[in-house]
């Protein structure tokens, strides 16, 4: 090994570039079990972000069950999950192109079964005895009003009135979950103004032979517990996860009564941003499969008679989809060195084996910056907590003396996580000579209910505060030069980017990617699911308008001085360009470096490789003239920069 070359931090040759993050990942998401095939969902920038579900065989066999142009993926609250069902070999999925539900078996051609409508569909489950689905369904067939969210069963053959409402009502319904016997329907539904992470109501409801349902009855819940993930054991017992005393926990219902299956101060589950997630699942009635957060994410087994919770011995700090069948766990698996996988866990013997890795990267992994889990002093003498990634390319060191550039991660939600999971953007800037803050700042999850409800009415405040207050944690530390502090953000992570960059005078530069800058806009034109959003984070609209405008970026432009770079999706419902290129004006009418890069065919996160490629070399060259660093190995992308 040659001794490293002295360069300075930012201007370091990484063998981890933009063409390598997009032509070796695909990204791994749903599974869903049926018989002894496995089925998931990838992701595939490079087929212009097209979702493929892929079978997997008992022999190893895997096929794409979606030919060209299909792809699974719902539009339902605009974010989706829940995109497909199997059964017997058959795929019933909600097409994103025009959003109707199709059927297909593997080298078939998709049979569509609901009609040309607005209709949108999502979170199916199979009734096989009745040969109907139940989903939920997001009515956008009056334009006049707010959609309507239902919960509905369709027929497997055709349904031209576009599928039978089972329950109605109330504003939003999720997770519906059939009895192993189909007599009995669990579901959970929500109001505005709360969130499903606020508060949720579980019922339950008789099923009658037609498949109309009885009794309904409410058996957990309210407006201030959220309840998770509803599902029947193999006997027929009600079980689920709730927050009721601070973390989300797995409860149960006999007899009448909820009881606790394991009492403890950590989190088995997550916020429901999107349908179809799952966190554990029954080997048999006396032992549940489970996820939990606990300085790490563990996988573990659960004894449902003494309550007992063993974790398995795997290498995976990040785990997700998990779901059993015939004595075979499969789940999503990554660590900070590993990158995302279907892995299959035979209970019989412990043995893991991956079925599918999501990155073909083949770096050494001495160029790989190790995350570590820090706390950090905050507002109000609380705590925060981030993950921290030192520079680190093995061919390179930095001048004596020198301090690198800063760039600190805020992630989208807010009510959301970072994880230390093995991610090719963060090493593409580590390897290149940056230190990297990744803040789960107050508001996010993971850490129990009072440090998610840190950012009730705070949204705009406590964010900032912590991606700050980390920032300057590091630079007391030597860790960081203080005039060289970047941050970045996508969707409410570049609303606290943008908030940082114009309340504070903290840091030099950014970049958002679709992130707010108008708060009353996005309380008014944005979609049903998030509409009221702000009501917990803010303060109720209109009432509390001054509150919305007191923490816009957009309504403080005396204050914007500090060089931004945008990134912003044409087709984006959830934050619309709008929020964007208003703040752009702004900075181009005080001569403020600027720049704007929009993308057509894009929405609220980008899909395509070339648009994904473009945006991150787009974003290093523009660090690089702001921050003042030569860029040895990205040719500079063609984007202007204004008043440079």
């Amino acid at each position: 090994m040659t001794n490293p070359t002295v360069a300075p931090y930012g201007s370091w040759k990484s063998p981890i570039t933009a063409d390598l993050i997009i032509s070796e990942s695909i990204g791994l998401g749903q599974i869903v079990l049926d018989g002894s095939d496995i089925y998931w969902l990838e992701g595939r920038p490079t087929e212009k972000g097209r979702s493929v579900i892929v079978r997997h065989r008992s022999d190893g066999t895997l096929t794409d069950m979606l030919p060209q142009p299909f792809g699974a993926r719902t539009k339902v609250h605009e974010y989706g999950g829940g995109d497909y069902v199997a059964s017997n070999g058959v795929v019933y999925f909600s097409n994103f192109s025009d959003q109707r539900v199709y059927r297909v078996r593997a080298g078939s051609t998709p049979k569509a079964i609901t009609p040309d409508a607005a209709y949108r569909y999502a979170d199916f489950i199979m009734d096989t005895r009745r040969n109907r689905l139940i989903c939920v369904r997001e009515d956008h067939t009056a334009s006049s009003r707010e959609a309507v969210n239902t919960l509905v069963s369709l027929s497997t053959e055709e349904n031209p009135d576009g599928g039978r409402v089972l329950v109605s009502g109330n504003d939003f319904y999720s997770s519906p979950s059939l009895s192993p016997d189909g007599t009995r329907l669990a579901w959970l539904t929500w109001n505005h103004s709360n969130m499903p992470w606020d508060g949720t109501e579980l019922w339950v409801s008789e099923v009658n032979p037609d498949g109309t349902l009885g009794k309904s009855t409410v058996v957990a819940g309210g407006l201030t517990e959220s309840i998770f993930q509803p599902q029947w054991s193999p006997n027929g017992t009600l079980h689920f996860i709730s927050d009721r005393t601070g973390w989300w926990n797995l409860y149960r219902v006999r007899a009448a009564q909820v009881e606790p299956l394991s009492p403890k101060a950590c989190e088995f589950g997550v916020p429901q941003w999107v349908f179809g997630i799952s966190t554990y699942g029954f080997a048999s009635d006396e032992q549940i499969i489970c996820w939990y957060s606990e300085q790490g994410g563990h996988l573990a087994r659960l004894n449902t008679t003494t309550g007992d919770l063993l974790p398995f011995a795997m290498p995976y700090s990040s785990i997700g989809n998990v779901h059993i069948a015939n004595g075979q766990v499969v789940f999503t698996g990554a660590s900070a060195t590993i990158p995302g996988s279907i892995v299959q866990l035979d209970l019989a013997t412990d043995q893991t084996r991956v079925l599918k890795v999501s990155s073909k990267v083949t770096i050494d992994a001495s160029y790989f910056s190790v995350p570590q889990s820090i706390e950090f002093p905050t507002t109000n003498g609380l705590t925060a907590f981030a993950y921290y990634y030192a520079p680190h390319n093995p061919d390179f060191v930095a001048p004596e003396g020198e301090r690198p550039p800063l760039l600190v991660f805020s992630h989208g939600g807010p009510t959301a996580s970072t994880s230390s999971s093995f991610n090719l953007h963060v090493q593409f800037w580590t390897s290149r000579g940056f230190a990297l803050l990744d803040v789960n700042y107050g508001g996010s999850t993971g850490y129990g209910r009072a440090y998610r409800e840190r950012l009730k009415g705070q949204w705009g405040i406590v964010d900032i505060d912590d991606c700050e207050n980390g920032a300057l944690y590091l630079v007391k530390q030597g860790l960081a030069d203080g005039n060289r502090l970047a941050i970045r953000g996508g969707s409410a992570g570049g609303y606290t980017t943008l908030g940082v960059l114009t309340f504070r005078d903290t840091f030099r530069t950014g970049a958002s990617y679709f992130g707010v800058s108008d708060l009353e806009g996005l309380a008014t034109d944005t979609h049903k699911f998030e509409s009221r959003y702000l009501d917990g984070l803010i303060g109720p609209y209109p009432q509390r308008v001054d509150l919305y405008h007191q923490r816009s970026p957009i309504y403080a432009a005396e204050r914007l001085a500090r060089p931004i770079a945008f990134f912003q999706g044409l087709d984006d419902k959830v934050v619309p360009p709008d929020q964007a290129e208003r703040m752009v004006n702004v900075l181009r009418a005080k001569k403020v470096p600027v720049a704007y890069v929009a993308y057509e065919g894009e929405g609220h996160g980008f899909r395509n490789a070339a648009n994904i490629k473009h945006s991150l070399e787009s974003e290093l060259y523009f660090y690089s003239k702001i921050l003042g660093f030569t860029l040895p190995d990205v040719k500079a992308p063609p984007i202007t920069i204004e008043n440079l």
